[in-house]
């Protein structure tokens, strides 16, 4: 008597992404990219090129016609920091037809009093210089339109930090709504909540950042990176390489040599010589430079061979796209059916079909 072999569960499918704003810097390698490349081998991962959501902020003429070269440098990003194009599916946003459908849809559930709540969306109008009398109705349906995404490939799961919470909730709340009122489509994404830690920028006045000019990029070859480390803040209290001062006060040198060092005791016997005033900020930055350039090398041959084969990025986008397109016209289906959308429309071709038939028959009399 034979046996059929177990089935294997099914994996979760998450959903997690970026806008093309720029190139991919370290602080996302840190903050996002490590860990995507370790989820992807536990559950089915859509990575979504959000470029609608880049509008939000940009919807300059300029600003959309960098987004082709924009995602094709990210995607290149992603995949010289390990992001598996075999198992995850990368996807550009605004080729899914259905996303815009959704959204307008979804819109009609939630109210303004509850998206203008949401901290998140004033930090992004700060961001991008904009007041409380210019907001853009796009920027305040956001969180709407992220709805749209979760929602539209099934996603089951959510990576996200603390900050990001309320918008999986927001998700959460859409799809209790929608549910309600015309039958059961959507079950409710559960946030993937992990600690996404940032990276102070070369200037250490705040976290690494594209528009702050404080990012070393992982596009930056060897001579770039070497001159970024040079110009890194130091403590400005130290004066002269004599002076003793604490390494770990807030010394983004110091948390540069923590993170990508693969010589700890070479840090520990740099921040005990620091303390003693018996190294200089040069040295330091330049153990440094040797670290990153060691930690970066790896993924700068992959990055390089990528770039030799700039059709394959297209192709891993296309097919990726064509995954999703497909995901979502099942989904929109379902939608359209439960909330009675297509009923008028097959009336219609109903009589149609009758009227033409009935033409057909006198024709042939």
């Amino acid at each position: 008597m034979t046996t059929e072999p177990p089935v294997a569960p099914r994996r979760k499918r998450i959903l997690t992404g970026d806008r093309p704003t720029g190139r991919l810097h370290l602080g996302h390698l840190l903050g996002s990219l490590r860990n995507r490349v370790r989820l992807q081998r536990e559950y089915e991962t859509i990575v979504i090129v959000a470029d609608l959501h880049m509008l939000t902020t940009r919807p300059s003429a300029a600003a959309i016609e960098q987004i082709s070269k924009n995602a094709r440098e990210m995607v290149i990003d992603y995949l010289a920091a390990g992001i598996d194009p075999e198992i995850t599916t990368i996807y550009l946003q605004s080729a899914i037809p259905e996303v815009y459908e959704l959204n307008t849809l979804f819109q009609n559930l939630v109210t303004v009093n509850r998206l203008s709540r949401l901290p998140s969306l004033k930090d992004m109008a700060r961001n991008a210089e904009i007041d409380d009398d210019s907001m853009p109705y796009g920027l305040l349906g956001y969180p709407v339109l992220q709805a749209a995404d979760i929602l539209l490939p099934r996603a089951e799961l959510v990576p996200v930090g603390r900050d990001n919470l309320a918008h999986v909730e927001i998700t959460r709340e859409i799809a209790r709504r929608f549910n309600s009122l015309y039958g059961e489509v959507f079950r409710e994404p559960e946030a993937l909540l992990g600690e996404v830690p940032t990276l102070v920028g070369t200037d250490g006045k705040g976290k690494m950042s594209k528009s702050a000019g404080n990012a070393i990029f992982l596009s930056d070859d060897a001579s770039a990176v070497k001159k970024k480390v040079r110009g890194m803040f130091t403590d400005p209290t130290r004066v002269r390489a004599d002076v003793p001062a604490d390494p770990d006060n807030g010394n983004p040198v110091f948390v540069f040599h923590e993170l990508f060092n693969d010589r700890p005791d070479e840090v520990q016997e740099l921040k005990e010589r620091y303390r003693q005033g018996r190294v200089g900020d040069g040295e330091v930055k330049d153990r440094l430079t040797a670290a990153l350039n060691r930690f970066m090398t790896p993924l700068w041959e992959r990055r390089a061979q990528l770039v030799r084969d700039p059709g394959m990025v297209d192709e891993i986008l296309y097919h990726g796209t064509r995954r999703v397109q497909a995901m979502a016209r099942e989904t929109l289906r379902e939608v359209r059916g439960a909330m009675g959308l297509d009923k008028a429309m097959k009336r219609m071709r109903r009589v149609v079909e009758r009227r033409e038939k009935k033409a057909r028959r006198v024709a042939s009399s």
